[in-house]
């Protein structure tokens, strides 16, 4: 009995192990992300998330990113920001477009931990196209461009995945080239 205990013991611990090394570090920004940290720790450490960071704060959005959740991040590069016209961040920044500034940023947000894999399943059960659900209750489309995965804010612009599946103890990140914006 004592010898089955432990093989099964044994076989819980191999799968728990193999889980957790299955959602590997990856590296974004020049910085390593590790799936045991949550979105704030790693994203604080990405040279090219600084201005998503510094928007996170300015918003207090920062305890719900650390939050247990799960989440799935789809996170503009500071070049994303770049593109938007002279001045946009510097005004959201400001605290009275808060409220503006935090519709913006959980735009980028879906309850829940999908990987490009299930997204791209979902797009495949769509017949090309899978719609979110964002945390501020706005809507995102994801397609496939060729072996890309895009995203369709409801202005109806377009945003690549740069990076996909950056594993979080709390949720996953994808790398966005492009600011998304709800209506």
């Amino acid at each position: 009995m004592k010898r089955i205990a432990l093989t099964i013991i044994a076989v819980v611990a191999t799968v728990l192990c193999t889980e957790t090394f299955a959602q590997k570090t990856v590296m974004v920004g020049g910085a390593a992300m590790y799936p045991t940290k949550d979105i704030v720790d790693n994203a604080v450490n990405s040279k090219d998330h600084t201005t998503l960071v510094a928007a996170v704060k300015a918003a207090g959005l920062v305890e719900t990113l650390k939050s247990e959740g799960p989440f799935t991040v789809f996170a503009p590069t500071n070049a994303a920001f770049d593109k938007l016209p002279a001045g946009t961040v510097e005004s959201l920044v400001k605290p009275e477009n808060k409220t503006t500034l935090t519709n913006i940023l959980t735009y980028h947000v879906v309850a829940g931990r999908h990987s490009a894999s299930d997204i791209a399943s979902a797009i495949k059960k769509g017949n090309g196209t899978a719609e979110f659900k964002t945390a501020n209750g706005g809507k995102l489309w994801a397609m496939m461009n060729g072996k890309n995965l895009v995203l369709k804010d409801e202005k109806g612009m377009t945003s690549m995945v740069t990076i996909k599946d950056v594993f979080q103890k709390n949720g996953v990140i994808h790398v966005l080239d492009t600011v998304l914006m709800p209506n």
